[in-house]
């Protein structure tokens, strides 16, 4: 015989949806995925087409900080949107895979400004891309910085998570001083075909037969000595 509907629904009643916890992503997965590529898609807003996104293909290069660093003339349609407001978009994605969707990505939300570059940042951003040395010698080229207010990170298929700003300004840094001594003092530990291009507490960017490697370390490293004994025993297992 058929219960009533009342009667059903007290027999059995329809349960809420569990509800899951949301993923937080590791950061030393997104820095060594920033680390791991060349350059990514930044979005500002028009000013041709208010409102309206503008992405934009651009080469980067992380700073001591683990924030993307650009080389923008002043002419391009970017940096203009930038200058009439500040707050962009940045993705970068593994694309080594065929399936997208599986592959890891990131973007990054924050605000973009010109910056003062020391001699130390320079010539990290050189070391990363040194077919940037041509245009750094013209006069409406500039360095931007991107520092981000939030990151959504995703590491595959339903693996995906935010980052917020207190994570990416609590890493530990590396100063650009002992970056740039560490890497003199390793030159002559490189294997032939390899480039130093950065150093950082988490792990290495080298250039090996042309194409970009980053190599981590098995921990945060805390002192330019446990970097320089951990880069080197790195470099000779290559």
């Amino acid at each position: 015989m058929a219960f009533p509907v009342a009667i059903r629904t007290l027999v059995n009643p329809i349960l809420p949806k569990r509800q899951h916890a949301p993923m937080k992503p590791d950061l030393e997965t997104a820095l060594h995925l920033l680390h791991s590529l060349r350059s990514g898609t930044l979005a500002t807003r028009s000013i041709q087409l208010p409102d309206y996104p503008f992405p934009t293909a651009l080469p980067f290069v992380p700073d001591e900080k683990h924030c993307p660093v650009f080389l923008l003339s002043r002419l391009a349609e970017h940096t203009k949107n930038i200058h009439s407001d500040p707050r962009v978009g940045f993705l970068v994605a593994d694309t080594s895979e065929k399936q997208v969707l599986e592959n890891p990505r990131m973007t990054l939300l924050g605000h973009i400004a010109m910056i003062n570059a020391p001699h130390e940042l320079q010539a990290r951003f050189l070391r990363y891309q040194p077919e940037a040395e041509q245009y750094m010698a013209l006069a409406d080229f500039a360095f931007y910085r991107l520092t981000p207010q939030k990151i959504r990170h995703i590491g595959g298929f339903a693996q995906m998570g935010w980052l917020e700003q207190p994570d990416w300004e609590n890493v530990d840094v590396l100063p650009l001083e002992e970056e740039t001594a560490l890497i003199q003092d390793l030159l002559g530990e490189l294997p032939p075909g390899v480039r130093l291009l950065g150093l950082d507490r988490y792990g290495m960017d080298m250039e090996r037969l042309g194409k970009r490697e980053r190599q981590k370390f098995p921990s945060m490293l805390h002192s330019a000595d446990q970097i320089a004994a951990t880069v080197k025993r790195l470099l000779a297992s290559l």
